[in-house]
């Protein structure tokens, strides 16, 4: 049985505001006015369905309101995908009764991506928005929508200017639901990602201006597993700077690092990949830490 079978995924809508209501009335308003969102949109929507909390929220009400056969998951298939968003994508899609489709991108050849330039997330996203104009017209999509919050319009995303410009629509973000909106809202459709740690991609990890290559990749997709099963945490961030990995942990969590068995399992771990200096940032984790360097 996966994690998903476990929970039992709430689709009516009266189940869900039952249950806001009683959470959080601030966060049932802004939930109404999600609902009204799609209620007013005729056709068909195809949602950028990574398998976050954000990208869930946004399915898991398209369906709700709309129906199955008015809603189009894709999810993007490519080596800075962490394979446990390919994993969470499938299984709540599959859950809700979704079509969910997932589109092979070749990041990887694009030049200007792997050249890692400090805008590398509009090149990513522009390529990914690309490929989805192949399958608008051969699946008659009339809106197509993500998962930014209102949250990250505070942070650096110059991903978001590329969906703007293709006309990606942003609920979340233009309603005003924010991060934790978002989870209390997952939470009440039962989700079983509500409570999971951000995630993002791979490339993240790396400085700018540092080439991007598949070896950095599957390096610092193992170095984290790797720590996840170590220490059981589920946000960690393995920052590639050469021969030096900075590991990031969510603050409240870096005292398990005091171990002196597992500082020296990790060290020994990360070593066998090549790391040659394995360090722990004692600031903790950050979101897009590189990006404070370009501020």
């Amino acid at each position: 049985m996966s994690m998903v079978d476990a929970y039992m995924v709430f689709t009516d809508l009266g189940d869900v505001l039952e249950k806001l209501k009683k959470m959080n009335v601030d966060v049932y308003t802004k939930f109404m006015r999600l609902v009204n969102w799609f209620r007013s949109i005729d056709g068909k929507v195809m949602v950028m369905f990574s398998g976050g909390v954000d990208s869930s929220v946004v399915l898991s009400t398209a369906t709700a309101v709309l129906g199955t056969s008015r809603v189009v998951a894709v999810t993007f298939s490519m080596p800075i995908v962490d394979e446990e968003d390919l994993y969470w994508s499938s299984e709540i899609a599959k859950s809700l009764g979704v079509e969910r489709i997932v589109i092979e991108v070749d990041i990887l050849s694009e030049k200007e991506f792997v050249s890692n330039p400090v805008d590398r997330c509009y090149v990513c996203k522009r390529k990914m928005v690309e490929k989805l104009n192949e399958y608008i017209d051969l699946l008659d999509i009339d809106v197509v929508i993500n998962g930014t919050n209102a949250s990250d319009l505070h942070t650096y995303r110059p991903g978001y200017r590329a969906l703007r410009e293709y006309g990606v629509r942003s609920p979340l973000a233009e309603i005003g639901i924010t991060k934790e909106d978002s989870r209390e809202i997952a939470k009440a459709f039962n989700l079983p990602n509500w409570s999971r740690a951000s995630s993002s991609c791979l490339a993240t990890r790396i400085p700018y201006g540092s080439p991007i290559t598949l070896e950095k990749i599957v390096r610092i997709a193992k170095a984290e597993r790797i720590i996840k099963d170590l220490t059981g945490l589920s946000l960690v961030r393995v920052r590639d700077h050469g021969n030096i990995a900075r590991i990031e942990v969510d603050r409240n969590e870096r005292r398990k690092f005091f171990s002196e068995e597992l500082m020296d399992r990790v060290a020994r771990e990360l070593n066998r990949l090549g790391y040659r200096y394995v360090t722990l940032d004692l600031n903790g984790y950050r979101s897009g830490s590189f990006d404070t360097l370009t501020s």
